[in-house]
């Protein structure tokens, strides 16, 4: 079937949807949009101000930047007040357009982390699917029950089994790579981190291993949290540590493809973790705290190896023992690559992603798939 589907894709509010990518969740929004138009398929965004792909829409599905007043402390787990008070109703008025309009539209993909969408589901005439991206939360706990007409995925086992406890019945479809965009490396000798520089990632833990191993470490990412930042991360830069702040993703692919190792700490029960089959796209083995997800792609993956949450000298251990694999065996890192391919390439997602699209569609009275 290559009918052309006419798709809404609703972003999360507090970053722009454009490289460099934010975090994790914002670059799998990103490469679900570049997909799906690369397809052929009509693919309208509603994001914030400044994202791309908002080429084209209706005005009112640019929503606005979220900004924090000044002297407040800037987190990724908090929200100015801006986000209640602007962008929620911006996206009200978003949705109103597809609500007034549904016959534009045959599906809507939401991974927006406010409730509004599951809320509104039911009444805007046209099917979601709503990807869980979270550990649950009380306020999108209480939405859920009124998404009728609802398909939902989730990024992994642990995730859906999380949703699960709350009576949301969900079908597993991971975070895909483009292995287009993360090219095998030749590998070295340091050691990489990357992701955001906020508590529940703990970066300072890869610090301590590296330590232990005497190899140079090379942090990447946005500083999320600028007081835990300051504290615990950027006074140790210069002691056999660097940080190259916020990559460009084709920077952070050299990057991760010519380090030996690349470490995943987080100390929260990860929902997904895109670090680890990036680093493994390139080629780069991963030594990881098995925190969630986590654990799920350590056991499909070649060269990743999971540790107990919080064990630095059980990371060290692992990373050492990949970088010695890694050097040693003619092919390895050839062989890490072909597993992440295999597992979590985006055409096998969007692949999956279109049938799912299609299913709600076929299923709607006046389905209004292009020709």
């Amino acid at each position: 079937m290559t009918a052309r589907l006419r798709v809404v894709v609703v972003a999360p509010l507090r970053f722009p949807i454009r490289q460099p990518h934010a975090g994790g969740l914002e670059s799998a929004v990103w490469n679900e949009v570049r997909t799906l138009r690369a397809r052929g398929h009509e693919v309208s965004l509603i994001a914030v101000e400044g994202s791309d792909f908002l080429d084209g829409g209706p005005t009112e599905f640019a929503l606005p930047t979220l900004d924090w007043p000044a002297g407040a402390r800037a987190t990724d787990s908090h929200y100015p007040d801006a986000y209640l008070e602007r962008s929620v109703p911006a996206l009200d008025r978003a949705l109103d357009v597809v609500a007034r309009h549904p016959d534009r539209y045959d599906v809507i993909s939401n991974h927006c982390l406010h409730g509004l969408p599951l809320r509104r589901a039911a009444a805007l005439g046209v099917p979601m699917v709503s990807t869980l991206h979270t550990p649950l939360e009380a306020e999108l706990v209480e939405a859920v029950s009124h998404a009728r007409d609802t398909r939902f995925l989730a990024v992994s086992a642990h995730t859906r089994r999380e949703w699960a406890r709350a009576g949301v019945d969900a079908t597993v479809l991971p975070n895909g790579i483009d292995a287009g965009d993360w090219p095998l490396g030749p590998g070295g000798d340091g050691l990489v981190w990357s992701g955001r520089l906020v508590p529940e990632k703990a970066p300072h833990l890869a610090i301590a291993a590296a330590r232990l191993l005497g190899r140079e470490l090379t942090i990447a990412g946005r500083v999320g949290d600028r007081v835990y930042a300051e504290e615990h991360v950027l006074p140790h830069v210069g002691e056999g540590v660097r940080y190259v702040g916020l990559l460009g993703q084709p920077e952070l692919a050299t990057l991760i493809g010519r380090s030996a190792v690349a470490l995943g700490t987080p100390v929260w029960e990860e929902p997904f973790g895109l670090v680890g089959p990036e680093a493994l796209m390139c080629g780069t083995p991963v030594a990881a705290f098995g925190a969630g997800g986590i654990r799920e792609i350590a056991r499909t993956a070649t060269g990743m190896t999971a540790v107990p949450r919080g064990d630095v000298d059980g990371l060290a251990r692992a990373a050492e023992a990949l970088a010695a694999r890694s050097s040693a065996e003619p092919g390895f890192r050839a062989r890490v690559r072909d597993a992440a391919r295999r597992h979590y390439g985006l055409d096998a997602r969007t692949d999956a992603l279109e049938q799912v699209f299609r299913a709600l569609v076929a299923q709607r009275p006046t389905a209004g798939l292009i020709a």
